[in-house]
C-alpha cells in the first residue's frame, strides 16, 4: 500500500480542519511504516492508540465547528465518523488479543476511508463554511 500524501483533493478550505487532516495522514502514514518495517506487536497497537484518540479528537472538533455554524449534512457526517471509530476499535481490540492479526486489510480501509471521506463528505462543508466566512 502506497503512502498518503497530501493533494489539492484533499483541502477543504478550513485551516484548522486541513491541518487536522493533515496530521491525521501522517499518523496513518506511519503505521504503514510500522507495518512494513515488522515493529512490534504493542508498539503496531500503540499506534493505532494514537489513530483512535488524534481521529477523535478531529472529529470532536470538525463536529463543533459544524454544529456551531448550523451546518445541514452534520447528522451524516456524524455518522460516518462513529463508523470508522467503530471498525478502528474493533480491530484494535482484536489486535490486542491476537498478535498474529493480519492489520494490512485494516490500513488499506483507513487509507481509503480517508480519502473518500476527505474528498467527498468534507469538500460539502468546506465551501459552505467558507460561503459563512469561516475559513
Amino acid at each position: 500500500m502506497t503512502l498518503l500524501t497530501w493533494s489539492h483533493e484533499c483541502i477543504v478550505g478550513v485551516k484548522a480542519m486541513d491541518d487536522q487532516h493533515g496530521i491525521l495522514m501522517d499518523t496513518l502514514n506511519d503505521l504503514r511504516l510500522k507495518l512494513v518495517q515488522g515493529a512490534e506487536h504493542k508498539d503496531i497497537c500503540e499506534q493505532l492508540d494514537r489513530l483512535i484518540e488524534f481521529t477523535q479528537q478531529h472529529f470532536h472538533c470538525e463536529e463543533q465547528l459544524l454544529e456551531q455554524e448550523g451546518f445541514p449534512g452534520l447528522t451524516e457526517h456524524r455518522a460516518a465518523h462513529q463508523h470508522l471509530l467503530s471498525q478502528i476499535q474493533i480491530t484494535l481490540d482484536r489486535a490486542r488479543h491476537n498478535a498474529n492479526l493480519e492489520l494490512q486489510p485494516l490500513l488499506h480501509f483507513l487509507r481509503t476511508w480517508y480519502l473518500e471521506h476527505i474528498e467527498g463528505l468534507d469538500q460539502q462543508y468546506g465551501s459552505w463554511l467558507n460561503a459563512r466566512g469561516v475559513y
